[in-house]
Formats: C-alpha cells, structure tokens, sequence
C-alpha cells in the first residue's frame, strides 16, 4: 500500500510540473507579439521650433507595424517617411504607419523614416531625454528614453565630409 501512495504522490507531482497540452507555455505568449527598441535618439531642436525629429531601431518578434505614438513632450507623435520625388526630398506622415517584419531590425534614420513630435512643449537640448511611447497594430506599446545629441557624421546620409 505504500507504494501505491508513493507512486501517486510522485504522478501528482509531475502532473503539476507540466502545462496540459492544450494551453501553450506563458513564454511563448510572452515573446508572441513583442516589438524591442534600440539606441532612440532625437536631434536636437532650435529655439522656437515647433517639431523636432527622432529616430530608433525597431524589431518585431511577428509582423507588426509602428501606427504612431505620445510623448509629454509634444501634442503629437507621427511616423514620417523622406522619399525623393522628381529630385527633391519630400517628407509625408506614413498614415497607415511602418511596415516592421519579423525577425527584421528596421532603422528610423536621419534622412529616411522617422518620428516627428509635432508641437513640441520646449526645445529638444542635448544632453536631456525624451520619453517616447511607441504603438503598434498588434504589439504592447513600448516606451523609450531618447537621448537627445547631434547625429554622428556616418549617419549622416550623402553627407561624408572626410575628403576635406
């Protein structure tokens, strides 16, 4: 008899270890629709602007897709996209947001898509941070400390002024 206890005390007790089979792991729901942040940084603003530029890498554990976003320290948050059109940059809101396939890091860059805060509350100084909440089509929203600074001169595109 006291094996038989033995041997039910011990089923139990896996039992308890493992997941029934029909609800997945709390890990894998975790990592399901998750969007990571990296290196977000705004350009620093002039006195009396009114918006200012941010940039941020992105990558999205699914397909996903950056709709917009807040921060305190503007009215609003747009995600903006610079094309060339007949030979001029032209910079328009992505109104249906950016595009962010899985598994792809996807760069918000000085010249390219980025984030305009429209309406800003004081200038964006060097030196300070910037909170930033970021929203998705299906992700949490994922809030960022951007460091405002001075883009770095690789980043700078077509602008490589090393031959001087």
């Amino acid at each position: 008899m006291k094996t038989h206890l033995s041997l039910a005390a011990v089923a139990l007790i896996l039992a308890a270890c493992n997941p029934p089979a029909d609800k997945p792991a709390p890990a894998a729901e975790a990592t399901a629709a998750v969007v990571t942040a990296a290196d977000a940084w705004c350009r620093p603003s002039p006195n009396g602007a009114k918006a200012g530029g941010c940039y941020v890498t992105l990558t999205a554990a699914t397909d996903d897709r950056l709709t917009g976003g807040a921060s305190p320290r503007a009215a609003e948050l747009q995600v903006h996209e610079m094309k060339t059109e007949n030979g001029m940059m032209k910079m328009a809101q992505l109104t249906e947001g950016l595009p962010l396939p899985a598994g792809q890091a996807v760069g918000l860059a000085p010249g390219g898509n980025h984030l305009m805060l429209i309406g800003l509350t004081a200038p964006l100084v060097a030196g300070e941070t910037v909170p930033i909440t970021l929203t998705f089509a299906s992700a949490p929203q994922v809030t960022v400390q951007a460091a405002v600074r001075q883009p770095a001169m690789a980043a700078m595109a077509g602008m490589d002024h090393s031959a001087h």
